[in-house]
Parts: structure tokens; sequence; C-alpha cells
């Protein structure tokens, strides 16, 4: 029966749907995108660094990306989610050296 009450239900205008967005963007902020795009840029990073896809000119940019970030975000974040971040760009770099060791030089 609550699958007949589901379908019963009209689809959203585009009105009501712009509204629903503008009142969800109210409720965002820019540190809450920042934080997420960390995340983001972090996975991919990591992605870039492994084995099976390693692009090291892409986990580079990731690193350099995360290096302008992180400072940012130090007064919109807890003191341990600041800690943490500079700990994903020191391990990240640490593993792009690591990587870079492993890399046959390129060729010219």
């Amino acid at each position: 029966m609550a699958e007949d009450s589901q379908e019963q239900q009209p689809e959203p205008s585009q009105e009501e749907l712009l509204a629903q967005l503008e009142e969800e963007f109210g409720k965002l902020k820019v540190a809450d995108v920042l934080v997420q795009t960390v995340f983001t840029i972090s996975s991919l990073g990591y992605r870039s660094l492994g084995e099976d896809h390693r692009d090291l000119d892409q986990a580079r940019l990731a690193i350099d990306a995360l290096r302008a970030l992180v400072p940012v975000l130090k007064d919109a974040v807890s003191g341990d989610v600041a800690r943490d971040f500079d700990q994903v760009v020191a391990n990240m770099q640490l593993a792009y050296a690591k990587a870079t060791r492993n890399e046959p030089p390129p060729e010219e």
C-alpha cells in the first residue's frame, strides 16, 4: 500500500524544485563545499598514485590544490580536522615522492 501512495503523488513542478534547491543552497556554507572538495581531491590524488591508475601529473596537481585549500580552511574547521587535512597533504607528498623514485625517467 505504501507504493500506491507514492505513485499517486504528483511530480513536483519546476518552480517547486527550484524553491527546494534554493532552500538547500541557503543552508550550505562555502566551508562545507571546500571540505568536500578536499576529500574529493585527496581521493583522486591517492588514486593517481596507485599502480593501476598512476598519473603523477594528476597526483602533483592534487597535492598543489590541497596545499592551497587546506590553509584557507584552518579557521573554518575544528583543530582536529585541520590537523587531519595537514596529515593528508603530508602523506600524499610522501607517497608522491615514493612513486617518483619508482618511476623510470622520462624519455627525451
